[in-house]
């Protein structure tokens, strides 16, 4: 394998684990600001990774997504996945401000998501995209710029998805009990087992086109 070659597999693990900790550290942060120490107690809001690891998100699927495809006789596939979720107590937060603020823990992982992409994408437009004869560090530092946007965006969008046990389930769980709605709240929370499965036909099928590429690229091409 070449030196290129490593560098884009260490740049893309190195994005997908800023990414991943980053999401989940931001949930803890936000409901400690209204009151829960669960997750500063659980010693969760470090940036130390292997705390952080979940055997399924943050390796099986990860790998499996990004050389499967090279298995296959393609190109690599795309980095996907997501870190142990810091533990939350949800009526701790609720007691302080309400579902609101429950919500706006549900929404902070995307957030930094899509901040970060942000970032990434003004990063990646001020810089020159890299020649022979620069140097491996620029090389390097070019290639996880680059895969910080994207794997940011993508982690951003599909957790925007309605999907039990994720985000934006969450969020629409908490926002159905607000308006006391709670046949939507009741779905979502009794079919939370489920999440996974519905994580891994969405990733194996053409559905990852039109639910998770096709705004993935929409977004890409407006951050740059």
């Amino acid at each position: 394998m070449e030196s290129i070659d490593l560098l884009k597999i260490l740049a893309a693990v190195l994005a997908l684990a800023v990414a991943i900790i980053g999401h989940e550290i931001m949930h803890g942060w936000v409901a400690y600001m209204y009151g829960d120490t669960t997750a500063k107690n659980a010693g969760r809001l470090s940036v130390n990774p292997l705390i952080h690891v979940d055997l399924v998100g943050t390796i099986i699927v990860p790998a499996t997504m990004y050389f499967l495809p090279i298995l296959l006789g393609g190109d690599s596939g795309f980095l996907f996945g997501w870190a142990k979720p810091v533990p939350i107590n949800t009526a701790t937060v609720i007691r302080s401000g309400g579902y609101n603020a429950a919500m706006q823990v549900d929404l902070a992982g995307i957030v930094y998501n899509f901040t970060m992409a942000t970032l990434a994408s003004v990063a990646v437009v001020a810089m020159a995209q890299p020649t022979t004869a620069d140097s491996l560090v620029y090389v390097f530092a070019y290639m996880f710029v680059f895969q910080l946007l994207i794997i940011n965006v993508v982690l951003g969008v599909f957790n925007l998805l309605p999907i039990p046990q994720f985000d934006g389930a969450h969020f629409l769980m908490h926002l159905a009990l607000k308006y006391r709605v709670n046949a939507v709240a009741e779905f979502f929370y009794k079919n939370e087992r489920y999440g996974i499965i519905v994580v891994l036909i969405i990733l194996m099928t053409p559905l990852k086109d039109y639910l998770l590429f096709m705004p993935v690229q929409a977004i890409l091409q407006l951050l740059t």
